[in-house]
């Protein structure tokens, strides 16, 4: 869930240049939510001296709040061609969405955007047109990585070109803010070439159909499976809408030039078990994708049998390894051979290890580091590595943090100045909602004790005008003793509303509180947790 920003001047002058805006997938903390983003409160608070919005590439966690979030902001956002044509396929699948004024700038382009001067600097990654940024202010230069490997065969997209970091380095370096995600792996990465190697040796070996899922904003791994699945003579369908939106662009950016027409969803059944390989969405276990539908038996089009193969091209994303196992369980029980990055060089990641992150040192010579982008372990070892690379100044940040990286008194070295409100907005169905709002809560609450519904009819003269009516949700039918739950929450509701005085039985307000305290109490002395209670008290 990305998003940086970059000040320049003093604070009561301040210019604000904004990077990424992106998402993070929701987990079973915060039930019924399927995206998280960033709050931008302050930047809201500062919307008028936001001078622009960079976008680096375009994975969702560096674009994906974009159309909810951008109205927020209300600034021009700049970023390169097939960036700007996923991020508009994007909003143009979102009912409603406003339209954004993209500025596209060509792939090594500069731009001046207030007192920024900003070179998009391409660099390797694990979708299209990735761009380093090189930011340029009359205190210095400064280098955001983005996310960015080395890698000279990516098969599609840039490649990391050392002539052009080291000529940023010679031009002296400020700092780099620096993508952390491996900083934990020795070496260096595969090659994207070397997956497509290993794939066209699987699918020769296959003797019946082969599924591929893989994340949809991969090109190249899409075009290497599609390159692997021509050269055995067979045909490429194409399954997901995800998957099929980006395909569409990378078609129209030219990215797949040279490749046949994929086949659609619909031609996959009639085509020859051994003459087929489905190209699939839901890599992650995601629920409503396609290989979870068909690991369940139940896609509409698509389905396996024993005998076939799927490969799962993709890492697994740490909190996603339960719902990926039940699918791999789910296939295997199924018959169908299961391929994973734990027996195959299948997949290889878009981010650098040590190896890497040594020459990107080694090259620009920055005089500070800032980790970026990864957790506290991750940073913690990047910032060893940056030390050890002989970098004289290494600022380890939180979520929050603004550190000065230059000024005017040149006394001032780097440091921590001031912590900014940050916090997380999550995607609800179509609002956003604060991840403290009381709906998520109650979730919370419900999935864990169950929710209890009681109706009474109460007559002015504070009597009972009928038998109380009882619904629950979420709670077991018996206690440990063999009674049924309802019965006991029933006995509660007559016991209390006998020992409630007259008076009060006439104050609906009154015989509600009291009877959500019997109803919980006495679940709890039966059963050890207190459900939600809901009581509807009606006058007649």
């Amino acid at each position: 869930m990305n998003l940086g920003i970059y000040g320049f001047g003093p604070v009561n002058r301040r210019q604000w240049l904004v990077v990424d805006l992106g998402v993070s997938f929701a987990g079973p903390d915060v039930p019924g939510v399927d995206l998280i983003m960033p709050d931008v409160r302050f930047l809201e608070k500062q919307r008028e001296n936001i001078v622009g919005l960079v976008l680096t590439h375009g994975h969702e966690d560096h674009v994906g709040a974009l159309v909810d979030l951008w109205p927020r902001l209300g600034c021009p956002v700049y970023t390169t061609p097939f960036t700007a044509a996923l991020a508009e396929a994007r909003r143009l699948g979102e009912p409603g969405a406003p339209k954004i004024p993209f500025h596209v700038v060509p792939s090594g382009g500069r731009v001046t955007i207030g007192p920024f001067d900003v070179e998009f600097v391409p660099v390797a990654h694990s979708i299209p047109d990735s761009h380093a940024l090189a930011l340029r202010t009359p205190l210095g230069l400064f280098v955001h990585t983005g996310d960015w490997k080395i890698d000279p065969t990516p098969v599609v997209g840039n490649v990391t070109d050392p002539a052009r970091f080291t000529a940023l380095g010679e031009e002296g370096v400020r700092a780099i803010i620096c993508d952390s995600t491996n900083a934990t792996r020795d070496g260096v990465s595969p090659s994207e070439v070397d997956v497509g190697a290993v794939l066209t040796e699987i699918i020769r070996n296959a003797r019946n159909r082969v599924a591929v899922t893989t994340f949809a904003s991969n090109v190249a791994r899409i075009r290497s499976v599609a390159e692997a699945a021509h050269a055995n003579g067979r045909e490429v369908v194409l399954v997901g809408r995800a998957m099929e939106r980006v395909i569409t662009v990378a078609r129209e950016q030219g990215l797949l030039n040279g490749l046949p027409a994929f086949r659609s969803v619909e031609a996959y059944g009639y085509l020859p078990r051994d003459k087929v390989v489905a190209i699939l969405t839901g890599s992650q276990g995601e629920p409503r994708a396609a290989l979870a539908r068909i690991a369940d038996d139940d896609h509409p089009e698509i389905a396996l049998s024993p005998g076939d193969t799927v490969i799962f091209s993709s890492r697994t994303i740490p909190g996603n390894e339960r719902a990926v196992n039940r699918i791999i369980n789910a296939l295997i029980l199924d018959g169908v051979e299961v391929v994973t990055d734990r027996n195959a060089l299948i997949h290889v990641s878009g981010h650098p290890r040590r190896g890497e992150m040594e020459q990107m040192y080694g090259w620009l010579r920055p005089e500070i580091s800032v980790p970026v982008h990864g957790e506290p372990l991750h940073l913690s070892e990047h910032a060893d590595l940056a030390r050890r690379m002989g970098v004289k100044h290494v600022v380890r940040l939180v979520d929050g943090d603004l550190v000065r990286l230059a000024s005017s008194d040149a006394s001032l070295g780097p440091e921590v100045v001031d912590e900014l409100p940050v916090g997380r907005l999550l995607k609800d169905g179509h609002v956003l909602i604060d991840s403290a709002d009381r709906a998520i809560q109650e979730r919370r609450r419900l999935s864990v004790s169950g929710i209890i519904s009681v109706a009474v009819a109460m007559t002015a003269k504070g009597e009972l005008a009928g038998d109380p009516v009882i619904d629950l949700s979420g709670l077991p039918e018996f206690d440990s003793r063999g009674k049924e739950i309802g019965e006991v929450i029933e006995v509660a509701v007559l016991d209390c509303l006998d020992g409630l005085p007259k008076p009060r039985r006439r104050d609906p307000d009154a015989v509600s509180e009291s009877l959500t305290r019997a109803v919980r109490g006495a679940v709890n002395a039966v059963w050890g947790k207190k459900p939600l209670c809901h009581v509807l008290v009606i006058t007649v």
